[in-house]
């Protein structure tokens, strides 16, 4: 039965096995972070990673590379004897564009590194072969959550159809009204949305803009019409659903009736079923805008992340793990709702296939996410600290999805109960 006392032995063996591998930690994140890559092209952090486990593996982990029909996904496995359960972490590693880790994704991979380790060293020293069925822990690497849902080409693959739980965390700006803060676990809605993502292409006709725009239909104007539209459309949605999108195609030169034109959107909303409702509105905007110019529409239609869908077991085993280590910790959105509300992540999907934990902490950072200077919070010393003590608290909840079965049981039906 898992006591008090229990969950202190954990915190202790976590705690060890972290100071243990804290240079190694810290190099692979600052790898990471210092050589930026985009989704899927994240071959020196999918290498570096690999590399350190290589060394490793005598220790009993077993590495794969270029999993999941992917080149730049891994998989990671410590596995102990026949049957029991088994816990996953998602390591995310993919930067942005022109800015670098601005999302802090070397924190979330060396943050879930650190709490794989931490879970199986753990369970090696506390949890002996007498004690009962084996059990896996796995570390999954995961591209492309900023653009291409890495994530949702491996639940297809079957990368999750056999975890009985699969954790990870993210870092967020500090709370200025709450600067002691360290983490939230939420389980509150609208924290992460669900989202799609459509290219809407306008094609018309060439002409000479001065000498025969009378001979031209005109897509730049579909375009222009659609965005119009969609801004209109803003008035009327709830506060909580987000439209936002850009022109990636208008056009070459002013004295050419552009035949085509192009315009990416992101649209979010609460949950799927609204999110469903809200699309089709957006799509109404898009057919009225080539109506109107006499262009032809083609919809492209790029990721579909799903909101988010805490395990609420889970949280709570975090949030007492982290309160007992002495961090302040909340269990629901107060004090970073701004840095919380309108995000999107494909861990949404996977927490629709199998219970799932996607807390966040909090870095230094002179700027909020996807911004320079989060960049440069994320390479902080202090956030590398930060996010070592969050890993001990999510290493300690996946050892006790592990090991209590009946704590096991709960997060099983909360997540068989969830609408």
């Amino acid at each position: 039965m898992w006591d008090q006392n229990i969950r202190s032995q954990y915190i202790e063996s976590v705690k060890a096995s972290l100071q243990k591998y804290d240079e190694q930690l810290k190099d692979v994140n600052q790898k990471i972070w210092s050589n930026p890559e985009l989704s899927f092209e994240e071959f020196g952090a999918h290498d570096n990673i690999c590399a350190l486990f290589d060394t490793l593996a005598g220790d009993g982990y077993q590495v794969q590379r270029s999993v999941y029909g992917m080149k730049t996904a891994f998989e990671i496995e410590y596995k102990h004897g026949a049957g029991g359960r088994t816990v996953a972490f998602n390591a995310e590693y993919d930067a942005l564009p022109g800015i670098g880790h601005a999302c802090g994704h070397n924190l979330i991979a060396t943050s879930s590194i650190a709490a794989f380790l931490a879970t199986c060293e753990a369970m090696k020293a506390l949890s002996p072969p007498s004690d009962g069925p084996g059990y896996t822990v796995r570390l999954l690497g995961t591209p492309a959550e900023e653009g291409g849902g890495g994530k949702t080409i491996m639940i297809d693959a079957g990368a999750y159809k056999d975890v009985d739980a699969c954790l990870m965390l993210h870092p967020v700006p500090m709370a200025p009204q709450k600067p002691e803060l360290l983490s939230v676990a939420s389980i509150l809605p609208g924290g992460y949305m669900a989202n799609d993502q459509v290219t809407a292409t306008f094609t018309g006709k060439p002409a000479h803009a001065a000498g025969a725009p009378w001979e031209g239909l005109n897509a730049l104007d579909a375009v222009v019409a659609a965005y119009v539209n969609i801004s209109l459309l803003r008035q009327q949605i709830l506060p909580s659903q987000r439209i936002h999108g850009v022109i990636t195609n208008g056009g070459a030169r002013p004295n050419i009736i552009p035949m085509s034109a192009s315009v990416l959107y992101y649209i979010r909303s609460q949950d799927v079923k609204t999110l469903k409702l809200l699309t089709e509105r957006v799509v109404k905007c898009f057919e009225a805008a080539a109506v109107a110019t006499g262009c032809t529409l083609d919809l492209k239609w790029g990721d579909s992340y799903k909101d988010l869908r805490s395990n609420v077991p889970i949280c709570e085993s975090y949030v007492d793990t982290m309160r007992a280590m002495g961090h302040l910790t909340l269990f629901d959105n107060t004090g970073l709702k701004s840095s919380l509300s309108g995000a999107s992540t494909d861990m949404g999907n996977v927490s629709y296939e199998i219970p799932g934990f996607h807390g966040v902490f909090t870095i230094p950072t002179e700027g909020v996410n996807h911004t320079p200077g989060f960049t440069a919070g994320a390479g902080s010393v202090e956030g590398y600290e930060r996010s070592m003590h969050c890993a001990a608290g999510m290493a300690v909840a996946a050892c006790q999805v592990l090991i209590d079965d009946a704590f096991a049981a709960r997060v099983k039906a909360d997540f068989d109960n969830i609408d």
